[in-house]
Parts: structure tokens; C-alpha cells; sequence
């Protein structure tokens, strides 16, 4: 049964748009509890980037069976297209429908089916995924705010926000539709919230349903396309050697003469990605030639220059993963539209507090084919055979008195029309037989030039370019050592963060250039970023004074005002520490990074808070409108100024700002709280807003809000970063800030006695406040905890291991803490009879945790234990064995290692898999061994 979509609400009668929060109750496969262990995957490979997870928790269980579960749903619909949005599952759009002729443009997935493929984890297929600042996005599985807006023309905008749990920055993407026209925009505004640089993808993912009848369409300028970090290339549409390991001029026959097209889906057998190389111009799409319909996206190149396919292949391995990801919906590919990136991993750079405003548009087409030609009015396709041109147009808003004409050396087809959403143009015009050369097709209204498309006969003798003409294939970075200059030292490491590899790390480069150069500017400013991250802060400052001695050494007035930035910032941290607010060097350095105007407003942000907590209201306002003078759209510096206002007794004019900054963002909760509404966030974007209060020194704001983020962690998502008893944590030192010492030690308390679960520090914050915390409560098991978690995760392991140590000595019920320096001990220590003990004392207190079974016995793998030992273990404990499909592979090839293959094959069989992506081989391997084992015996008996 498909999904009912909701009857519109009689309070849209007779609108052209109608936008409405309505639930719908969907078939959906749970997904099993998170793990609670912190996972340190520092060298997990991800969509080509790095697949570090924390502060997230981790799932690696879905329920095998499905039960119809509500989800909030926000729907959007004019006379043309229909459209359904589950902000609870990233905000997704999960239903594209054309009400012209009953074609779902985007491919509609009638249930919730998540497979492992996501980032933590869950990932579901269908509709539009919209990926930031990674690939896939770290939320997709996890709910967003949202907000309905109603425009002055008629037209709707549906909202959905949320911070990025990674690090913490905010993106919103609103899905608009106007009266009359079949155009879905999106507007995105991607915000970097944080004081540091970050950096970013977005790609817009979409989903089409796909068989042997349906063809992606790219401009025809493309030729090339490249695999992901651009590792290997082909030609396109025709595939003139290999890609992806499949010789694809072999598959070319009589009978299937087009079988080398990688924009046909049924011709593509193994899972295959290729993004296109070096188009000019701004459209893509699909067609299903069976349906007469697909959908055009089109965007500004110059912008979003990313377009991709991705399919699991029309093959039986491929087939395999549609069924892991629905019931009955089938196979489809993933037509991908990237801005600011063109290539996966490709991430662009967000400045502290930049905020980049782009759109992309999608729309449904009918009857016209594969498009070469489009813009947002319109689309066009021009195809000719056997002496004759097939034409279409398809419009998205009506066109009345529409001229159609088709030109070779002379004008000889025209014809007027009235055009609307699926009311498209098409004709098939004989060819004389002097007009076989270049063709134009022209679409004008009023003798205004609405589309022009240019068409150009195929060259016969033309040769596809062979493999060595190929563009460069990207070639992996030398080690220090064999690189010869500095400057590429330096260039390297920032390849190598901004691409956040996964293997490689930037710090042997940058120790590397400063061995050779210790007064290398760039490089030491870039190490101070890089400790500062870290909590690193005096050794930060250090580095940015040596960096500043450098860049000043002939000019006081260096080029950029970075060095001064990080100075100032790490400056502000260690003043903190020490109760010191503001910090004079902190305010001489930021102030002095304020010269250049790349830095000037994240600079006076940061001085702007310092003096809003000194008392200094007026000083604040002085520097907060400087910021804003170059950075207008940056929320955070509105918001102080309404502090800043109110302080000096100016309250209407703060009012009016706080409209305006409600009006441009009404999912910006700190405004929200500023004036006077409930924030709805989730708890940790409660405390984003609490910690923005507490900057300026507003703690009873910040107190309250901790207190509201204790009040909503128990009904939180389960896959978001929990907020206890980090709360409590700050709303202690809130009240301690404010001399409520009753307060603070009651926080201080529930903070020490409240569970763990999947809380984690995710802010500089965070760390500071807990480095308060345990010393004020050294005794607290909790705060040490979390402190050797993300002492941990930023690569400060022995610093980690002592504070796990305490814990586990306050508390030696910590099997979380236990396991973790089992973990350490094995990876940094390299002490496997300490990593062993560790384990042995973690399973004594979590005897029935199948989590810490599976991960015992891969240190006795580690450690060379002898199979039969390893076996018997786990024989023992059909319970969990049961409860993990890793640790039933493993068995499986234990026991085949000890010559029982129809164990091992009675185990596999009883079980039904989901396998996570990239690691489909580990049951097919065992279920392989197994019987080639079996093979052998039974011959051996023959014999």
C-alpha cells in the first residue's frame, strides 16, 4: 500500500499554493538503539573524505520488521506539482509528484526502509536528499526545525534548519512554490555559526525511479565525466575504455548497439558514480522514455557547477541493495546536484560567520524526451532520424502566444502555440535534403528570445579520444620528505584538512615545512588553528606570536589579519580560564586583526561578547555595527547588537532589528528567545543559545536555557548528541556565575549522578566547562569521562587515558570508560595484554553487551589467540552472536577455520543481513569459505 498523501486543508480553498503541516503515517522499519560507546573511527573512509562520527552516536542495527509509524510531514502543492517534505528525516522532500499527468518526477519510496549507508549509519532512498557540509549528511536520518512561510505574491516557502552536530554550524534550505508555475526552488542559506573557519559540500540528491527505459540527460557540451577525488575518468556518453573495471566497448553488438552509454541505467552492471568534467552550462535531468516524463534540474554553473549520477547497477548485487532499501518500489539512481563543489569529496571553504545564499530549481517534464537545452522558463529537445526533427518545449509557468521555430540555413518550420505545465510542444518536421546541417530551435514570446537551442549533426568519422587522452587523474600526495619546497609542504596540509582525508594527516607536512623553515607564517598559523582545535590554547598562542614576528618583521602591517585572529581567540580562552573578562591582549590582537576586512567581522564579534560581559554596552555597539558594515547577513551580530541596544536603553530600535533578523531567519532561536518566544530546538541547539549568552555575559539567559535543554533531553531523537548531563553541567556554572552557590552545587549533583548515554562535547565550550566542572568536583566520574572522550577524539590520548583512569577509579561500574582504554591501550599503547585486562573488566560488568563480545574478540583476532579459543567463546553465547551481524560473520569463519563449515553455513542461513556499504563482502566471503569447504570435504569422502 502507498502512501496517502493528505487531503488539502479547507482553509486553502481557491489558493493558487497551499502549504500545511499535516502527519502521514508511513510503513517504516525501526532502527535499533544507538551505541553509547564513543566511536574513534580516525581512519574510516567516507564518500572519499574522512568518516569520523563523533560527537554522533553510531546505530548498526535495523529491524527486519516494518509496523506503520507516524512522521510530521509539510506539504506544498499548486495545480501543477505536489510535493511532500519529512522534516523529522532531514528535511527531506520525499514525494515529488506532477498533477499534470500522475508521474512521480522524484522517485516516490512508499516505505521507511533505512539501510546502513549513512554516515552513523541509517540512510533511506527516495525523494531529495540535501547533503551538507559532508556527504551523507550527518544528520539525514535526524529531525530539523521547520517553518511555513506565506510571501506577499501567493507563494510558499517550507523551512527546515538544524546545526550541524559535527561542528556546530547551521544550514536552512526552503522549499519554495509560486502560484502558477510547475518551479520548485530551493533556497539554501549555509551559515557558519562558529569563530573558525570551516568547510563544506552541499550536494542535492536526487532520486529517480529507473528501469530499462530511463536516460539521464546532461548538456551536450559534456564529454568527460571523473569518479570521486577524480581517481580515474571516461569519456561520455560513450565509454571509450574502462570504468569502474568494466570494458564497455566489449558490451557493444548487433543487438545492443548502444550498451557503451553510461547515461542509460540499464547499461551500467556495477555500482558507479561519475560526476560531469568542465561543462558552461547550468541544467541536467532524467527521462523515463516508457513514462513520457522525467524532470529538469537547472542552476547557475558558476555556483553550483556539481552534477553526478550514482546507481547500485543493473546487476544482481545491485538489485540486492534495492531490496534492502525497499519493498516493492524498485531500482533508481541518484541524479546529484552539487553547489560550490563539482566532484565528491570537493569542499569549499565558509569563513567565521559567512553565510552563502544560493538556489537550485527542479521541475517535472512530459512527452519531450531528453532535454538539451534549459533554463527555469523553459526546456527543449531536438532530435533527428531518418530525414525528420522530433521537437518539444515544456514550460513552467503558462506561455500564451508561444512561437516555435526551427532554422537551418533558412527559416522553415514556425508555428504559435499556447503553452503551459503539462501542456508541452511537440512536433515532427521532414527534412529537406539540403537541411541536414546545424539547426537551431528557437522559443520566443513578443519577439523576446525565451530558449535557444542548437543542434549539431553527429561527425560519423569522429573518433572517441582513447584513455591516455583522458584528463589528469588526481596522483595521492608524497610523503614529507620526497616534497621539496616549503610552500608545497604547507599547500599539502591544506589539501589535506580542507579535504578532511581520512588517512592522511596534515601535521607531519606542517612539522615537516617548519623543521626546514621555523619562521614560515603560513604554516605556523595554520599549526595554531590546528592546537587551538585541540584546547591547545597557550601552545596556539605561541605559535600565532611567532607567526605575527614573521609577518612583521620588516611591515607592521601584515596582509592578512589571521595570525592577530588566532591569536586573539586563543588569548580569550586562557583569560577565561583564569576568570579574566574581557583580556586586554586578547582585545589589542583581535581589534588589530579588525585592519583587514576578511577578519573584521568575526574579530569585533569576538571583542564585541567581551565587552557586552565586561559592562561595556557602548563599545560593543561601536564594534558590533563595524562588523556588520561587511558582514550583514550575519544573525550573531545582530543578536548582540538587540543586547547591546537594550542595554543602552534603546529598546525600539533593538526591537526593530530583532524583526528584521526574525523576518530573515525565523528559525535563528537565539532571536527567537530574544524575543520572547519558545525555542523548539532540539537540546543541543538549546545550548548553542545558551552558550551565545553566556559570551556576553547574560547568565541568567544561559541559565535558563541550560535548564530548558535538561528539560527536553529525555524526548530528544535518539540519534542526536545528548545533552545530559552536559546541561546540568552548564547550568551549574551559570549559577555559579551569579553567586547562587545552592544552585550551582544542586546542578553539580544531578550533572554527577545523571546518565551518560550518548552525550558527548562537541564545543570548545564544552571542554572549558568541564575542565571547571572537575575542578571544582575532581570526584565526578562523568566529567572525566566525557573530558577523556574528546581529549580522545581531537588526538590528546594520553591526557584521554588518565582521565578514563579517574573515572573508572571514582567509579569502577564504567564499562564505557574500561573499554575505552582498552581501545587506547591497544591502538596508542600497544599494549595488548593491558588492552586484554581492560576488555576482560568492561565483559565482567556488561556480560550480556553482544557491542563489547564483538569487539573482545577483534582484539584476540589482534592478538593472534588461537581460533579454537576465539570459538568456543563466542558457542557459548548464542545470545549475542545472535544479536550482531558482524560478530555471526565472524563466527562463521571461525568456524570454518575449525573444520565445521555446516555450522558456519547453518548460521548464515538462519539470519537475515543488512550489510553496511563497502562492507557487502565480509557475510559473502564467509558464506564462500564455508562452502568451498564443504566442497572439499565432500570430495575428500569420494575419495
Amino acid at each position: 500500500m502507498g502512501i496517502e498523501l493528505a487531503e488539502r486543508p479547507e482553509s486553502f480553498a481557491g489558493k493558487p499554493v497551499a502549504a500545511w503541516s499535516q502527519p502521514v503515517t508511513i510503513d517504516t522499519y525501526a532502527v535499533g538503539p544507538p551505541d553509547e560507546y564513543p566511536e574513534f573511527l580516525f581512519s574510516r573512509v567516507f564518500q572519499g573524505s574522512s568518516g569520523t562520527v563523533f560527537p554522533l552516536p553510531f546505530f548498526e542495527h535495523i529491524e527486519h520488521e516494518k509496523a506503520p509509524r507516524e512522521w510530521e510531514a509539510l506539504h506544498l502543492e499548486n495545480e501543477y506539482v505536489r510535493l511532500m517534505i519529512l522534516p523529522q528525516l532531514g528535511g527531506r522532500i520525499h514525494i515529488g509528484y506532477d498533477r499534470t499527468n500522475g508521474y512521480d518526477f522524484f522517485y516516490r519510496n512508499n516505505v521507511i526502509k533505512p539501510a546502513l549507508v549513512g554516515l552513523t549509519g541509517p540512510w533511506i532512498s527516495g525523494g531529495v536528499e540535501f547533503n551538507w557540509p559532508q556527504h551523507h549528511r550527518p544528520a539525514t536520518f535526524l529531525p530539523t526545525d521547520w517553518h511555513i512561510e506565506a510571501e506577499p505574491d501567493g507563494a510558499y516557502t517550507v523551512w527546515c534548519s538544524d546545526h550541524d552536530p559535527l561542528a556546530r554550524m547551521k544550514a536552512m534550505h526552503g522549499v519554495r512554490l509560486r502560484p502558477g508555475s510547475a518551479l520548485i526552488e530551493l533556497r539554501v542559506r549555509a551559515f557558519n555559526r562558529t569563530e573558525d573557519v570551516q568547510t563544506f559540500l552541499w550536494w542535492s540528491n536526487v532520486a529517480a525511479r529507473v528501469g530499462d527505459d530511463y536516460q539521464s540527460f546532461f548538456p551536450p557540451d559534456v564529454t568527460m565525466v571523473a569518479d570521486h577525488a577524480k581517481r580515474a575518468c571516461a569519456t561520455f556518453p560513450r565509454v571509450s575504455g574502462h570504468y569502474y573495471g568494466v570494458d564497455y566497448p566489449a558490451r557493444v553488438d548487433e543487438a545492443h548497439p548502444d550498451a557503451d552509454r553510461l547515461d542509460w541505467y540499464k547499461n551500467i552492471p556495477v555500482p558507479t558514480s561519475y560526476m560531469i568534467v568542465g561543462t558552461r552550462q547550468d541544467f541536467f535531468g532524467g527521462y523515463d522514455h516508457g513514462r513520457q516524463a522525467g524532470f529538469v534540474y537547472w542552476a547557475d554553473h558558476r555556483v553550483a557547477p556539481g552534477k553526478k549520477q550514482w546507481t547500485w547497477g543493473n546487476a544482481p548485487f545491485g538489485w540486492a541493495w534495492d531490496r534492502q532499501l525497499t519493498d516493492s518500489d524498485g531500482p533508481y539512481v541518484e541524479l546529484m546536484a552539487g553547489a560550490f563543489t563539482d566532484n565528491q569529496p570537493d569542499f569549499s571553504y565558509l569563513a567565521p560567520g559567512e553565510t552563502k545564499v544560493f538556489s537550485q530549481f527542479w521541475y517535472p517534464i512530459q512527452q519531450i524526451g531528453p532535454v538539451q537545452a534549459a533554463t527555469r522558463l523553459a526546456a527543449a529537445a531536438l532530435s533527428v532520424k531518418d530525414g525528420s526533427a522530433k521537437i518539444g518545449v515544456c514550460v513552467t509557468e503558462p506561455v500564451v502566444g508561444a512561437q516555435i521555430a526551427l532554422s537551418g540555413g533558412s527559416q522553415f518550420f514556425a508555428q504559435t502555440a499556447d503553452l503551459a505545465p503539462g501542456t508541452p510542444f511537440t512536433a515532427q518536421v521532414a527534412l529537406a535534403p539540403d537541411e541536414d546541417g546545424e539547426l537551431q530551435l528557437a522559443l520566443t514570446r513578443a519577439g523576446e528570445t525565451l530558449l535557444t537551442l542548437r543542434w549539431t549533426p553527429p561527425d560519423p568519422a569522429a573518433k572517441l579520444p582513447g584513455e591516455d587522452e583522458l584528463p589528469t587523474l588526481a596522483t595521492p600526495i608524497p610523503q614529507p620528505a620526497e616534497i621539496a619546497t616549503v610552500d608545497e609542504l604547507y599547500r599539502s596540509a591544506r589539501h589535506l584538512e580542507q579535504y578532511r582525508h581520512a588517512t592522511r594527516s596534515p601535521e607531519p607536512y606542517l612539522l615537516a615545512a617548519l623543521e626546514r623553515d621555523p619562521q614560515h607564517a603560513p604554516t605556523l598559523t595554520m599549526l595554531s588553528a590546528r592546537r587551538y582545535r585541540q584546547g591547545r590554547f597557550t601552545e596556539a598562542a605561541l605559535l600565532s606570536e611567532r607567526a605575527i614576528a614573521s609577518l612583521t618583521a620588516r611591515n607592521p602591517n601584515p596582509y592578512s589579519g589571521e595570525a592577530h585572529y588566532r591569536l586573539g581567540l586563543a588569548l580569550r580562552r586562557i583569560g577565561w580560564a583564569q576568570g579574566e573578562t574581557p583580556v586586554p591582549e586578547a582585545g589589542e590582537a583581535l581589534v588589530k586583526a579588525a585592519w583587514d576586512a576578511a577578519w573584521r567581522a568575526p574579530a569585533l564579534l569576538a571583542q564585541a561578547a567581551d565587552e557586552l560581559a565586561a559592562g561595556l554596552p557602548a563599545a560593543a555597539q561601536e564594534h558590533l555595527q563595524a562588523a556588520l558594515a561587511v558582514q550583514a547577513d550575519n544573525t550573531r551580530l545582530w543578536n548582540l547588537l538587540v543586547l547591546a541596544l537594550r542595554r543602552l536603553g534603546k529598546p525600539e530600535e533593538a526591537g526593530r532589528i530583532l524583526a528584521e533578523t526574525r523576518a530573515l531567519d525565523p528559525l535563528d532561536w537565539w532571536a527567537a528567545d530574544l524575543a520572547g518566544e519558545p525555542v523548539r530546538a532540539e537540546p543541543q541547539t538549546v545550548l548553542d543559545v545558551a552558550c551565545e549568552y553566556r559570551a556576553a555575559g547574560e547568565w541568567e539567559a544561559a541559565a535558563r536555557l541550560a535548564e530548558l535543554a535538561a528539560e527536553k533531553a529525555p524526548q530528544a531523537d535518539p540519534g542526536l548528541v545528548g545533552a545530559v548531563p552536559l546541561a546540568h553541567y552548564y547550568l551549574a556554572h551559570a549559577r555559579h556565575m551569579l553567586g547562587d552557590e545552592a544552585g550551582r552545587d544542586a546542578a553539580l549533583q544531578a550533572g554527577a549522578q545523571a546518565a551518560r548515554g550518548t552525550c558527548q562535547l562537541s564545543r570548545l565550550d564544552d571542554y572549558q566547562l568541564l575542565l571547571w566542572v572537575v575542578e571544582f568536583s575532581p570526584a565526578d566520574a562523568n566529567a572525566q569521562a566525557l573530558l577523556g572522550n574528546w581529549l580522545y577524539h581531537v588526538r590528546r590520548p594520553e591526557e584521554a587515558q588518565e582521565r578514563w583512569r579517574t573515572a573508572a577509579a571514582i567509579d569502577p561500574r564504567d564499562a564505557v570508560s574500561l573499554r575505552n582504554l582498552g581501545v587506547a591501550a591497544w591502538n596508542i599503547g600497544h599494549q595488548p595484554a593491558q588492552a586484554a585486562e581492560y576488555y576482560r573488566r568492561a565483559v565482567a560488568l556488561r556480560p550480556d553487551d553482544a557491542k563489547l563480545a564483538y569487539e573482545q574478540d577483534q582484539l584476540r583476532a589482534r592478538m593472534a589467540q588461537p581460533v579454537a579459543l576465539r570459538l568456543n567463546v563466542l558457542r557459548a553465547r548464542p545470545d549475542l552472536v545472535a544479536q550482531r551481524d558482524d560478530l555471526t560473520a565472524v563466527t562463521a569463519d571461525l568456524a570454518t577455520l575449525s573444520a565445521e563449515p555446516g555450522f558456519a553455513v547453518e548460521l548464515l542461513s538462519g539470519r537475515e543481513f543488512g550489510p553496511w556499504e563497502g562492507g557487502e563482502g565480509l557475510v559473502l566471503s564467509a558464506w564462500e569459505r564455508a562452502h568451498q569447504l564443504l566442497a572439499w570435504q565432500a570430495l575428500s569422502a569420494g575419495d
